[in-house]
């Protein structure tokens, strides 16, 4: 039976740590010129209903990397942007390719498309979760500065997807998580009851980024919120990132971004090129995290 990666859950903390580790040495092998075509001749369906930079580059250069081929497929190249059931999708393209990776909006596409897949499914974002991002993000704290075990990170703007994630990594990687969002724009309820124990909401940002070990943020208006850009604006001022605010956190505090990023608006102008950025290694880290996913869920890791 094909193993799924919808959301962080789907995986094991023995699992995560697995994973994470594999990436570090894929990233070492790729630059050392020694990695291994594990995934020779196997095919990675990409589909996008929603566009991206990152998400394609680094799927598409990664399942290369390991010696497969990426086929992209973007909603106009499918049957699903003519209304066929993503049901009858899903068992097609699973009986032709070895991996699916989809990048869409609701996350009942997802779930129902690994429902219906004979091959393993990456939820490569949705409105709800963007857990490949976490790998990358956890791989880059991993390398930077270690176990984030009893750490204190620190979310700051929507509860969105991004938000979601984190809330699943405080569980599965045991770090305290403490949210600032503005009113009216907090993740989901249900996530956060279940998860309480790790949670810590804040309303100032000061008090929450003091003593802080890692701050991420994230774009106040995503991919399909343009119309609400104006009021998201108005909502999140005074939600902004600079060197001054990150002065009040641990000394080796590390700030992410999933990008793209806004200068002016989420972050100021410096700070992801500052001294507390590791912006560009989380960045290059999709790359090589989502190559061990594709390694894991093709039964190439062994845990």
């Amino acid at each position: 039976m094909a193993r799924h990666f919808l959301t962080l859950m789907d995986l094991s903390p023995n699992e995560l740590n697995t994973v994470i580790q594999r990436a570090i040495e894929l990233k070492k092998q790729h630059r050392d010129g020694t990695a291994a075509k594990t995934l020779d001749g196997k095919v990675l369906g990409m589909i996008f209903e929603k566009s991206s930079t990152r998400t394609r580059v680094s799927f598409e250069a990664g399942i290369a990397q390991l010696g497969g081929s990426g086929l992209f497929l973007s909603s106009n190249d499918t049957q699903l942007g003519r209304g066929e059931p993503i049901e009858d999708t899903s068992r097609v393209i699973s009986s032709m390719v070895d991996i699916i990776m989809i990048r869409t909006f609701g996350h009942d596409i997802v779930e129902k498309f690994a429902q219906y897949s004979s091959v393993p499914i990456i939820n490569a974002l949705t409105d709800s979760y963007h857990p490949c991002q976490l790998l990358a993000d956890i791989q880059t704290y991993v390398e930077h500065r270690g176990d984030p075990k009893g750490k204190t990170v620190v979310w700051i703007g929507d509860g969105n997807n991004m938000c979601h994630s984190y809330i699943n990594a405080a569980r599965q990687c045991d770090f305290k998580l403490r949210i600032v969002c503005p009113k009216g724009y907090e993740p989901d309820q249900a996530l956060v009851d279940a998860n309480k124990e790790r949670l810590e909401f804040f309303d100032n940002l000061p008090n929450a980024v003091t003593d802080a070990d890692w701050v991420v943020t994230d774009t106040w208006a995503s991919m399909g919120q343009e119309e609400e850009k104006q009021a998201r604006l108005d909502a999140f001022k005074g939600y902004q990132v600079t060197e001054e605010l990150l002065t009040l956190a641990n000394d080796d505090v590390v700030l992410m971004h999933c990008l793209p990023a806004y200068r002016g608006m989420e972050i100021n102008d410096t700070v992801m090129d500052s001294k507390y950025s590791v912006v560009w290694d989380e960045a290059e880290n999709r790359l090589h995290a989502q190559k061990a996913l594709m390694e894991f869920l093709m039964g190439k890791i062994s845990v």
